[in-house]
């Protein structure tokens, strides 16, 4: 078995969301979590090869399976293209829903593109979100909605960045409203400028595995908008993210760096 560990979207080399890429492990589900629970990363994605001969990717947060993690992708997609300079674009599928992803590498960014999926059935309602990140109905923009590249995300506008930065959630409940309707956790965020978003992910049960940056999220986002954004996160945690996604006709592309700390070890 050979581990690898990325910090990925960050906007530096010290920067970014923390993921374990693990080769060779003939691990079960149990075995898997359990591994993802003792590291020292938001998330590990386990790589194998399927009996039809596809790079298949396994994904992990300390606290569940999830079907889809794109920061996860980023990583293992970079340790691929680190091993082979001259190859540009890669294929995997995820092991829970054999969703298809093909990455591109573009100068120092990978792009990962994604279709839009089904979300559950949900009525919206503004006081049931309120409650569970704990502010009052009014703080909210507009009306929370689904949206999906894979994991869905409850997608919930606040006016401004300090608002954003004041959320004090109900996690545990937020994990239970998820589990209830089928969905990856809330996503809140704001607009501070033209096609630039700050945003928050509340998807853990301990405040200390939030997320500096959310791959998922960014393509919800975008697919809701209809619109390409540059999406800031992380920056009230120390660890700066920016993820780029581009929308065009119902596909979107979500982008940014992943850098491999022991890769470039003197």
């Amino acid at each position: 078995m050979k581990t690898h560990r990325l910090l990925c979207f960050g906007r530096n080399d010290e920067s970014g969301n923390a993921a374990i890429v693990v080769e060779g492990s003939a691990s079960n589900e149990a075995q898997r979590l359990a591994f993802a629970q003792t590291q020292d990363a938001n998330a590990t994605v386990f790589v194998d090869e399927d009996a039809a001969g596809d790079k298949q990717l396994d994904f992990y947060y300390p606290h569940r399976r999830s079907p889809l993690c794109l920061h996860a992708t980023l990583a293992a997609s970079a340790v691929f293209f680190n091993r082979n300079p001259d190859s540009e674009r890669i294929r995997f599928v995820t092991s829970m829903h054999r969703q298809v992803l093909e990455i591109e590498r573009i100068d120092e960014a990978i792009f990962i593109s994604l279709q839009a999926q089904r979300c559950p059935d949900w009525v919206s309602n503004v006081e049931e979100v309120a409650r569970l990140l704990r502010v009052n109905s009014a703080e909210l923009v507009g009306t929370p909605r689904l949206a999906s590249v894979g994991s869905p995300k409850l997608l919930v506008e606040v006016a401004d960045q300090s608002a954003l930065a004041a959320l004090q959630p109900d996690l545990e409940g937020i994990a239970n409203w998820s589990r209830q309707h089928g969905v990856s956790g809330l996503y809140v965020y704001c607009q501070p400028g033209d096609g630039v978003y700050a945003g928050r992910n509340f998807n853990h049960l301990d405040a200390r595995f939030e997320d500096p940056a959310t791959g998922v999220a960014a393509g919800a986002l975008a697919l809701s908008l209809e619109r390409n954004i540059t999406l800031l996160q992380g920056d009230a945690l120390d660890r700066p993210c920016t993820l780029r996604a581009r929308y065009r006709d119902g596909v979107v592309q979500v982008g940014g760096r992943a850098f491999d700390s022991e890769r470039h070890r003197p």
